[in-house]
């Protein structure tokens, strides 16, 4: 009788840590489940979130070597022209008339040839987009292009375009392990037939085949000869500097060139 109470005795523990032993590898499996869906860091994913794939496409997909063409429609040009005196801010637009880009060489990166004759000043969006507060009135937008295409100062009629040549598009010293990719595009700028070097640090933002670059320079009009406006005896004017931005959209191997697009 002791024998086979003790063999019913071991059989019933032998069941029981069995038992335990399969709960122990479901609770296992269920935290290593756990922990994947988490990244294991106790950082919570937003299932709204565009998610872990689609952020490093965003932060890795610019292809080194690879030949970017610009979207004429939907890129702009935009410049700030500040005041001087009585003066007021003016807010400019335009677009490039042919584009391409190679990142992360050192030497051939390409060309930006900007439509001098497709500037227009202080529209709404400009002026929205540089943060310009107030509306400029249809007669007096017509008077500050006319201006500003003028010979006086950027003689469209004799220079129609004004080209940044890019020598180089590494990647920028200040770039962010953690954010998308930045490069230092360095080359010359020319306008009105003057040419001057100039580094430019733009920003990265893609999707697929598509990157978005933006970045912004500065110049001086008096470098590039041209004399800023002014009237009635300097008492209105314009800067001497002007900030330049490019919103630019680039697809890879793009070769068309659509008709531009209204930069009002």
């Amino acid at each position: 009788m002791f024998d086979s109470l003790h063999l019913m005795k071991l059989v019933c523990m032998n069941r029981r840590t069995r038992f335990s032993i399969h709960v122990f590898h479901l609770i296992v499996q269920g935290v290593a489940a756990f922990c994947s869906c988490h990244s294991c860091c106790g950082q919570m994913v937003d299932p709204e979130s565009p998610g872990i794939e689609k952020t490093q496409l965003a932060e890795n997909a610019v292809v080194h070597d690879q030949s970017f063409g610009v979207d004429l429609v939907a890129s702009r040009i935009y410049v700030l022209v500040g005041k001087t005196g009585l003066g007021h801010d003016h807010a400019v637009v335009g677009h490039l008339r042919s584009g391409n880009l190679i990142l992360g060489v050192a030497d051939n990166a390409g060309a930006l040839t900007f439509d001098m004759a497709t500037f227009r000043a202080d529209g709404d969006k400009a002026r929205q987009f540089l943060q310009l507060s107030g509306k400029t009135d249809a007669g007096t937008q017509q008077q500050v292009t006319a201006n500003m295409l003028g010979e006086d100062v950027l003689d469209v009629a004799q220079h129609p375009t004004a080209l940044f040549s890019v020598r180089s598009s590494l990647l920028d010293a200040m770039q962010k392990p953690s954010g998308p990719p930045a490069y230092s595009l360095r080359g010359h700028f020319t306008l009105r037939g003057v040419t001057r070097p100039l580094t430019l640090r733009v920003e990265t933002e893609s999707d697929a085949r598509i990157l978005r670059l933006r970045g912004d320079f500065r110049i001086r009009q008096t470098d590039f000869k041209i004399k800023p406006y002014t009237k009635f005896g300097g008492v209105v004017g314009v800067a001497d500097e002007l900030r330049i931005w490019g919103d630019l959209v680039l697809i890879v191997g793009m070769q068309q060139k659509p008709e531009l697009g209204d930069t009002k």
